[in-house]
């Protein structure tokens, strides 16, 4: 069985076996239903050829999505995404806001849409949306729209606004690790040190340790005198990072 077969069982599992489509090179063959329904599936397969790095083919099935069902907003906000993976930001734009034409009150497409902005260097504008996204009570994921929040005030030079917004995406999820490393990199700069250790411990303990991470917890601990461990995290930079920023910045003795 094909990867493109068991992705599609994955996204239609619910339909019945004489509903299932067939698959011919991740494109589906024969009717699917109502149009809504198609351009749904369409738009399910583009996320994950999307996820996967498959652009072309995530492009392909996004105007299948939209030529099934032009009034589909995610079809539009997953435009969005992948022309803005493309760097096609007139075309990211464009789709974004049709996709908010359509439903002005979605979460997710308010979610994108703001880091889209954020990516364009409109941190301000960007901010209204993630906030217009917390908004929503039915919003499933609010931390991940308060931490991007956080990361587009940093942008902007707003340390406060960010300090905030980073709390209460912890607060929701504590696991949240863009949170966890941001927080813990303002807390450095704030000389709590304890709880910078803490955070980017947490950090590192849930996914596998960045170039940032690192760097963070190499200069907690030489803050705190521990020189072991600091060799130690000083050690991996180098191993696993050695052409980084971070580890120009480890030989040059710049640790602030």
């Amino acid at each position: 069985m094909t990867r493109a077969v068991v992705l599609l069982l994955l996204l239609a599992g619910c339909a019945s076996q004489s509903e299932a489509p067939t698959v011919e090179t991740g494109t589906i063959v024969g009717e699917m239903g109502d149009p809504r329904n198609r351009a749904r599936v369409h738009t399910d397969l583009a996320a994950a050829y999307y996820e996967r790095g498959s652009m072309a083919i995530a492009l392909e099935e996004l105007r299948a999505a939209t030529a099934a069902d032009a009034s589909y907003p995610p079809a539009y906000s997953m435009l969005g995404l992948v022309y803005m993976e493309l760097r096609e930001n007139r075309l990211a734009e464009e789709s974004f806001e049709q996709a908010l034409r359509l439903s002005p009150n979605d979460p997710d497409i308010n979610h994108n849409y703001g880091w889209f902005l954020c990516s364009t260097s409109r941190e301000k504008d960007s901010i209204k949306l993630f906030v217009q996204a917390i908004r929503n009570p039915l919003y499933a994921t609010p931390w991940r729209s308060y931490s991007a929040a956080g990361v587009c005030s940093l942008r902007s030079g707003n340390a406060k606004d960010a300090e905030e917004f980073f709390q209460r995406a912890l607060k929701l999820e504590p696991d949240d690790a863009p949170s966890l490393i941001k927080l813990g990199e303002i807390r450095y700069r704030q000389d709590k040190i304890d709880e910078a250790r803490r955070l980017v411990s947490r950090y590192n303990k849930l996914i596998t340790p960045t170039a940032e991470s690192l760097w963070l917890a190499l200069r907690i601990e030489r803050r705190l005198g521990q020189r072991v461990a600091e060799q130690s995290f000083a050690t991996q930079l180098r191993r696993r990072y050695p052409t980084s920023p971070e580890y120009r910045a480890l030989l040059r003795g710049q640790y602030d």
